[in-house]
C-alpha cells in the first residue's frame, strides 16, 4: 500500500486497516515457519505497509494534540 493511499483514508480505516495487516502478517509468520513461503518477501511487504499506518496513525494523533493544546 502507498503513503498516498494511506493518507486518503480517515484515522478510522487506517486503525481497522492497521489490525488486518498485522493478522495478516501474523498469519504469513506462522506459514512461514511450518513451511517455507513461495515469496518470502510478502513478509516484509507486509512489515513495511505496518510500519507506514503506524506511521500516519502516530502522526494525525500528534496533529490532534498539537491543535487541541492551542
Amino acid at each position: 500500500m502507498k503513503q498516498s493511499v494511506i493518507r486518503e483514508l480517515s484515522t478510522g480505516e487506517i486503525r481497522e486497516r492497521l489490525e488486518e495487516e498485522k493478522k495478516q502478517l501474523v498469519k504469513l509468520k506462522f506459514s512461514h515457519a511450518v513451511s517455507p513461503l513461495e515469496n518470502p518477501m510478502k513478509i516484509i511487504a507486509y512489515k513495511k505497509t505496518v510500519a507506514r499506518l503506524e506511521t500516519e496513525l502516530r502522526g494525525r494523533i500528534q496533529k490532534e494534540k498539537e491543535n487541541s493544546i492551542k
